[in-house]
């Protein structure tokens, strides 16, 4: 039987990545589906301003509807920006709740600032103290939360000084990131090397853990154990992230100067400029899990995705 190499070289290197016949294996060396990246933003989107009454935003966290929940933690509030694109105030004297997290159970967990607490918000607004200290000393102050879908949860405990607190009692020496296991009163420190712990979050499998040292701009990788400890701490990114989230596809949204996009492996894809210039925090949320949601200062905004995001369910 007679071939045409030449003719099939071409519609190899068209069409596929890998083929072999008689023996012979042709691999392109690019593809139409291999080595190239994909924006994450919806073609032609930008920016939408919600809101931009506040003094300082942050904290925002997608619940079980799609509906997110962000701090304006100087003025001591948590608001609620709907699926139906409505804003309304959710809770006032809300501990200077800073980064926050759904439970399961429709908990939601926030960094409560203003006594440095974790506390567990019920949809009624009832609040239960999650923890208070570790070992009898203050926490520097509860940054960021992320709730592991089977067992507890993790937060990062940096220190910036707030000009509400008032209690003289000793502070941790050291900024950790910890791990609060299910009903347990005290946190096992996971991490006690990172210069200035802050974003956090973890892959919808609970096997991976993200944490971004601000103070160094840096953001690691962690193998989540059963035990809830953490091992295999790699370098991820080259920049650090006040806040962060992740979407279905395992990209990560570090946050700083506008949002920075990078895919599950590390490699930068996106970035998004936003008018205020500072992002704080990011989460994915609406009715189809795909506006990405950002806290910039005095400011809210939303922007369309082509990717969906993850939250509790």
């Amino acid at each position: 039987m007679k071939y045409n190499y030449r003719l099939f070289l071409s519609l190899c290197l068209l069409t596929f990545s890998t083929i072999s016949i008689d023996g012979w294996c042709f691999q392109s060396s690019d593809s139409s589906t291999q080595g190239r990246q994909q924006r994450v933003v919806a073609d032609g989107a930008t920016p939408r301003l919600i809101a931009k009454q506040f003094a300082f935003t942050e904290g925002p966290t997608v619940d079980k509807k799609g509906n997110i929940f962000f701090t304006d933690q100087p003025n001591d509030k948590i608001w609620k920006y709907d699926t139906e694109g409505n804003l309304s105030l959710f809770m006032e004297k809300a501990g200077r709740s800073n980064g926050m997290y759904f439970d399961k159970k429709g908990n939601l967990i926030s960094c409560a600032d203003e006594k440095n607490e974790l506390w567990a918000i019920d949809p009624d607004k009832n609040v239960t103290v999650l923890l208070s200290d570790f070992r009898g000393k203050l926490l520097n102050g509860p940054n960021d939360v992320w709730v592991h879908p089977k067992r507890g949860l993790y937060f990062t405990d940096p220190l910036y000084k707030r000009p509400w607190w008032t209690a003289t009692t000793e502070r941790l020496p050291t900024e950790r990131v910890y791990y609060l296991p299910k009903n347990q009163k005290q946190p096992i420190p996971v991490d006690s090397t990172i210069k200035k712990p802050n974003g956090i979050i973890g892959s919808p499998d609970g096997k991976t853990l993200y944490v971004a040292d601000i103070g160094a701009s840096k953001t690691y990788k962690y193998h989540i154990e059963k035990d809830g400890t953490l091992s295999h701490r790699q370098l991820f990114a080259e920049m650090g992230s006040d806040g962060m989230t992740i979407d279905k596809e395992g990209n990560l949204y570090l946050t700083g100067k506008g949002v920075t996009v990078f895919n599950k492996n590390g490699k930068k894809i996106d970035h998004i400029d936003i008018p205020e210039g500072w992002s704080a925090n990011v989460c994915i949320g609406g009715k189809n899990r795909d506006q990405l949601f950002v806290t910039a200062s005095t400011a809210v905004y939303t922007v369309p995705l082509k990717v969906k995001g993850v939250g509790s369910k």
